[in-house]
């Protein structure tokens, strides 16, 4: 029984360490788009949408302070991308190298995984933004067993929450959800001694998804895990008074764009994982080096992940009487992790992807549907980036009025 909870013990941890990264990968993803390393690259007369330097990188990490040596950089980095969060443009790299590479952040260009484990931290996540946000929260001070917890709730409770706000469409559904929630670590029993259960047992949030993390935590926290072996790490919410802790935002306040936790006392706008599409598919170059010299100004040709439209569409044919095509309008609320939808294209812009258990997955959002209208205005003859800085600069909730092809 010890070497099996043990066993378990690790696996919880692991899942925990995962949600981290993930966490810290996005943060930095946010910073360096705002710092605009990550921007288009052109090399060999094409374009590598969204990417960033790797030598540039490790300067910059080196320079804000998150490693203190072109060594650890690249370690940071090599950890990124073996959680799959970063990879070389081309696929032809995966070890990080500190040289005139290109890589990319996966939720730039479509091609994170989004498995059972994503699934069930972004679920988790979007809970604890919920859960955690206004000003009668239900995570409260409570006691059991004479022990006071702080940011605790009962599990009948939360499973009272659950099927109130529509998360969860019977109890038991909630429960497997609940219990899901714990086995990737990112709730817990306040004592540790119990798995999750509908009953008056508290339980806490293990994780703070606010709080700032620097990436040179994950490799003292790995280095600690190979040492220690299995060991409990305390909560994260108990560092409240942290000073990476973002301050909580009233929900009555409007919040444009994405709202990111990178900066402390300062919102962010995040740039979301949107690219130009195209339509001609063409391969990438095998190196994915950047060139020596700045390239002559001749044309760019744009190398994106594949198009998920099987043909062109032009906008006459969506406007044209009798084309097999159905419009809908779809209230997509974003909540603080964005909307989890990508665009790409011009004249229509059309919708590339979809995250699984979003908000604009909720609200109906597909691939291949072309958007339209963003809050009652026309953008059917505008490109991916004026439809992009329309929803950022508008509410958080973005009604979208879309053209849905005929039996998808």
């Amino acid at each position: 029984m010890e070497k099996m909870g043990s066993s378990i013990n690790r696996k919880s941890m692991a899942r925990l360490h995962k949600a981290k990264v993930m966490i810290a990968g996005e943060q930095l993803r946010l910073r360096l788009h705002d710092g605009k390393l990550i921007k288009d690259r052109r090399y060999h007369l094409r374009t590598y949408p969204n990417c960033f330097v790797a030598q540039e990188l490790t300067d910059w990490l080196i320079s804000n302070k998150e490693a203190p040596d072109r060594a650890t950089a690249v370690c940071l980095m090599q950890h990124l991308m073996d959680h799959d969060i970063v990879h070389h443009v081309c696929d032809k790299h995966p070890i990080f190298k500190n040289a005139k590479l290109l890589y990319r952040f996966r939720k730039d260009d479509g091609t994170f995984p989004f498995n059972t484990e994503v699934k069930v931290f972004i679920r988790g996540q979007r809970l604890y933004e919920h859960l955690i946000t206004g000003r009668d929260s239900i995570l409260q001070l409570r006691e059991e067993q004479g022990v006071a917890y702080q940011r605790s709730i009962p599990g009948c409770q939360l499973m009272d929450w659950l099927l109130q706000n529509g998360e969860t469409e019977s109890r038991r559904q909630g429960l497997e959800f609940c219990r899901a929630l714990l086995e990737h670590g990112i709730i817990q029993h306040v004592s540790k001694k119990y798995d999750f259960f509908d009953s008056r047992l508290l339980y806490q949030f293990c994780i703070n998804f606010r709080r700032r993390r620097h990436l040179s935590e994950l490799l003292n926290e790995t280095e600690r895990d190979k040492k220690e072996g299995a060991s409990v790490h305390a909560l994260e919410d108990n560092h409240a008074d942290s000073p990476f802790v973002l301050p909580k935002i009233p929900p009555q306040e409007e919040r444009s764009g994405f709202q990111s936790a990178v900066q402390p006392n300062k919102p962010l706008k995040m740039i979301p994982n949107v690219h130009q599409a195209i339509l001609n598919s063409l391969q990438l170059h095998d190196s994915g080096y950047l060139p020596p010299a700045t390239l002559s100004s001749a044309p760019v040709v744009r190398c994106n992940p594949k198009s998920v439209l099987k043909r062109n569409v032009t906008c006459e044919e969506l406007l044209s009487p009798g084309a097999p095509f159905i419009k809908r309008v779809l209230t997509v609320m974003g909540d603080a992790v964005g909307w989890g939808f990508v665009i790409r294209g011009v004249a229509p812009v059309y919708v590339q992807a979809v995250d699984p258990g979003s908000p604009a997955a909720a609200a109906g959002v597909k691939v291949c549907q072309f958007v339209c209208q963003v809050n009652g205005r026309s953008v059917l003859h505008l490109d991916y980036l004026q439809v992009t800085r329309l929803v950022m600069t508008g509410p958080r909730t973005v009604v979208l009025e879309v053209m849905e092809p005929l039996g998808s």
